[in-house]
């Protein structure tokens, strides 16, 4: 009896992006049949110049996973039209609703795998929890639907002596030789600066355009994504603070797609200590994901108290971002809490 079953949706223009719909039939026998750590197979699949099979955890990957459905995907090898290496890939994995629309705050992007070898995987181990599912309307007659979007990243790395370019960038004392029509196939906004420029005619060899308040290695991410339609690796104890700017350089310059990514990293690494900081960014930036994010985490009543209790500054976003979650907690408190609520309102 299958559990997975693919069928091709909104395959992307890219030779190297693919997006795939994911039927999960029988959820319910699935949860029963398959303890926590084991994993149904699917059929092997291509996508992106390579094969691929995923592996569905109905129970969660590992036992700090056991009240989540895990997901992973793993590398089975080039397709022999495919000649390059892959220098890294990864994932997204978003929860879709009977009309086949994202489900807000069930997205998620796995961790960047860089390695061509065969069996190399990445996942996704807290992606949906299953008492959040087995609520929804998402869950009909056992089945639910998932959307995966695959993204390989092959191209060489940046650097200053590629062949063609035709402007220079010159970002915090850095100066960056880019081609001027991948950045004007990128972004509406550098298609107007760039086509301003052309028009206004220039003596030099290469135009260059000076951008003074931004960091070089955030304007190195974003030309890496224009390129590559990737990420860099972000992992690091600085990631969260370049994926910050980054978003805003994605706001700045149009790029949408690099904006929602920046979101999706960001929601991902929302914790008791940033939340504050993250609600109050995505309100300043409309970012509806990041903000969906936000409030998926501050949902629990407990933990809404708590981060409350040491926070006085949350207490006004939650009020602006979403009232509903104060006026339930209202609802429980003593007098004197629900007057300070009140104030709120």
């Amino acid at each position: 009896m299958p559990a997975l079953d693919f069928t091709s949706a909104n395959v992307g223009a890219a030779v190297d992006d693919d997006s795939y719909v994911l039927h999960v039939d029988h959820y319910w026998h699935a949860k029963q049949l398959h303890r926590n750590g084991q994993w149904i197979t699917s059929p092997s699949i291509k996508a992106a110049g390579c094969s691929w099979r995923i592996h569905y955890y109905p129970n969660g990957i590992s036992s700090a996973c056991k009240d989540y459905i895990s997901i992973s995907v793993a590398l089975e090898g080039l397709n022999s039209r495919v000649s390059e290496p892959i220098k890294a890939c990864w994932s997204r994995f978003t929860l879709l609703d009977q009309a086949r629309e994202p489900v807000a705050g069930h997205s998620v992007y796995t961790d960047v795998m860089e390695s061509s070898k065969a069996g190399a995987s990445h996942s996704c181990d807290l992606f949906i929890r299953k008492k959040f599912l087995e609520a929804s309307e998402h869950l009909v007659d056992g089945c639910f639907i998932i959307q995966w979007d695959i993204f390989v990243d092959r191209a060489a790395p940046l650097s200053d002596d590629m062949l063609g370019t035709d402007v220079v960038f010159q970002v915090g004392g850095v100066e960056f030789s880019v081609h001027r029509s991948v950045l004007a196939a990128r972004s509406s906004v550098f298609e107007a600066e760039l086509s301003s420029t052309t028009r206004e005619g220039s003596t030099a060899a290469r135009d260059c355009i000076r951008i003074d308040d931004m960091l070089p290695e955030v304007f190195e991410s974003l030309l890496h994504f224009a390129y590559s339609n990737s990420l860099p690796d972000m992992n690091g104890i600085q990631g969260p603070m370049i994926a910050e700017h980054l978003l805003v350089a994605a706001d700045r310059f149009d790029m949408q797609e690099l904006k929602l990514i920046c979101e999706e990293k960001l929601g991902s690494n929302i914790n008791e200590y940033t939340i504050t900081n993250m609600l109050r960014f995505a309100e300043q930036h409309q970012c509806r994901l990041l903000r969906d994010a936000c409030i998926e985490f501050l949902e629990d009543p407990p933990v809404l108290q708590a981060v409350m209790a040491t926070d006085d500054d949350l207490l006004e976003l939650v009020a602006k971002s979403c009232p509903v979650l104060l006026k339930e907690l209202w609802a429980d408190e003593d007098g004197s809490t629900q007057d300070e609520l009140a104030m709120c309102f």
